[in-house]
């Protein structure tokens, strides 16, 4: 059961990498292969371009983000500007916030009791999550084989169209369209 739409409507940001939103999921029943049991996604606002991530536990969080951080900002030219997330305790280490604060990166943390706040990433790993149980239904592969299933699912979602924006989100981060030769039906 879901929760019934919340009223409010936040403002989307002007350029790429403007505010990139973020949240973790996991622990997962079953490990997927190579052992990891959490996934981290990072979503810009502007396009809803989207990164996934595996982890094996949760206090690798800011190593992922240094990771995202330097592989956007090089693909992209642009710098992180504002990450969004929930007040979880892997976002509030003394050494995320120091990091955040020497590369002048705003941190905006959601109240408690205010999901929706940052709607933008809990929606992501939903419709993550539902395309991942979907293609393990389809496939029945065994359910350790959810770590490919959720990278391919965050791919799919790059290359689709969008109401959103005028291209598909691939299109605009990389300035070309998607090739869809290696998808099959």
């Amino acid at each position: 059961m879901t929760k019934k739409p919340f009223v409010g409507q936040s403002a989307i940001a002007n350029g790429l990498l403007d505010l990139v939103h973020t949240d973790v999921c996991g622990p997962l029943n079953t490990p997927a292969i190579g052992g990891f049991s959490y996934f981290i996604t990072f979503t810009d606002d502007h396009l809803r371009y989207g990164y996934v991530y595996l982890m094996r536990y949760k206090s690798e969080v800011f190593e992922r983000f240094k990771e995202y951080r330097l592989e956007v900002e090089n693909q992209t030219g642009h710098k992180i500007k504002a990450l969004r997330s929930d007040r979880g305790g892997e976002y509030l280490s003394g050494e995320f916030i120091d990091y955040l604060k020497e590369n002048r990166i705003l941190s905006q943390w959601i109240p408690p009791g205010t999901l929706q706040l940052n709607g933008v990433a809990e929606r992501r790993n939903r419709t993550l999550s539902d395309m991942v149980r979907s293609m393990m239904n389809f496939t029945e592969l065994p359910p350790s084989f959810w770590g490919y299933a959720i990278e391919t699912a965050t791919k799919l979602l790059n290359i689709a169209p969008s109401k959103m924006v005028p291209q598909t989100p691939y299109e605009i981060w990389h300035g070309k369209p998607a090739s869809y030769k290696y998808l099959r039906v």
